[in-house]
């Protein structure tokens, strides 16, 4: 069945690409079969490769078009996909998104993408090896599949290794003087988790309904292999389950340590005006324009001035006895 997709622009070119060549096309040949691997599609380049293996218009459409979800379709003789998967960004600090549409028939595997994927640019290096070639292709367009959905998966997992790290040197820097840049890093890796799970989570559907369905053309078992997918990506789910637990309980954690900690700020505050208070209403009251007993005497001042050291002492050394400083 073929799902009619919602119309959308056309995919953005990444930046920097300005004068670029239009599109990119890459061809290996091993064993009847042939990968055909396409960065910067252009509307030429896929309507070309789409009317030489006669493909559903709506799929080329679709190739053409920003998908907002993952999605899969059987149609005669090939199988299309669309997946999604994680690229950082490090300027905005976030992980986007960068789509990878492939089309796998019996002879055949086709892949349009925007270049920034690193496992497919590894995988391409591969195939152009004689040796590679035939480690990749040699076994089938079933089991080229698999590596190319393999290795994308695997490229998510150092993303969120490192993401683990980054929460564990939050969690160190908890407790330290630093909280405004805890404060921030904490939000910005919030931000990236909660992007991490809308790219990822989607794929899983898709590649289950591959792993749930033989197709004699693939040459494959799709239970064992394209099962191995469903278990990475369960993986790389579970950790981001784990991460998001871990998040919320630091955010608890940082906000209560916060609060400590303007609570004593606020209680060393209030201490300081209680010691005070004595001697302001003393000053208070001698600078009141009014005749004060023994103003003029000379030892009027350093008897007031005593006065109020002795108060503002007295004070300090009761809330030290009570542990209030």
């Amino acid at each position: 069945m073929v799902t009619r997709s919602p119309s959308a622009p056309p995919k953005p070119r990444p930046a920097g690409l300005t004068g670029a060549p239009a599109a990119m096309r890459k061809c290996f040949v091993q064993g009847g079969l042939t990968w055909v691997d396409v960065m910067y599609p252009t509307r030429d380049e896929v309507f070309a490769l789409g009317e030489h293996h006669q493909f559903h218009p709506l799929h080329i459409e679709d190739v053409l078009s920003r998908i907002q979800r993952p999605k899969i379709d059987d149609e005669a003789g090939y199988v299309f996909l669309v997946l999604h998967f994680p690229l950082f960004d490090k300027v905005e600090r976030l992980s986007v998104i960068s789509e990878v549409d492939i089309f796998v028939g019996q002879d055949f595997v086709i892949t349009f993408h925007d270049g920034r994927l690193r496992p497919l640019r590894r995988l391409t290096q591969t195939a152009a090896d004689e040796r590679g070639s035939e480690l990749l292709l040699g076994r089938g367009s079933g089991f080229l599949l698999y590596r190319i959905i393999e290795a994308l998966i695997n490229y998510c997992f150092p993303m969120l290794y490192r993401l683990d790290e980054k929460l564990d040197d939050i969690e160190e820097a908890l407790f330290k003087p630093e909280a405004q840049r805890v404060v921030q890093d904490l939000s910005y890796i919030r931000r990236d988790i909660i992007a991490l799970r809308r790219i990822i989570r989607p794929n899983i559907p898709v590649v289950r309904l591959l792993a749930g369905r033989e197709r004699d053309y693939l040459h494959l078992d799709e239970e064992q292999y394209f099962g191995d997918l469903v278990d990475g990506l369960n993986r790389l789910w579970d950790m981001l389950e784990e991460q998001k637990e871990i998040i919320e309980g630091l955010d608890s954690t940082l906000f209560n340590v916060m609060s400590n900690r303007l609570n004593q700020e606020m209680k060393l505050f209030t201490l300081i005006t209680v010691i005070l208070g004595p001697m302001t209403l003393i000053a208070s009251i001698l600078g009141m324009n009014v005749s004060i007993p023994y103003a003029n005497n000379p030892w009027a001042l350093p008897a007031v001035l005593l006065a109020m050291v002795l108060i503002g002492a007295g004070l300090f050394l009761y809330f030290r006895h009570k542990r209030l400083v």
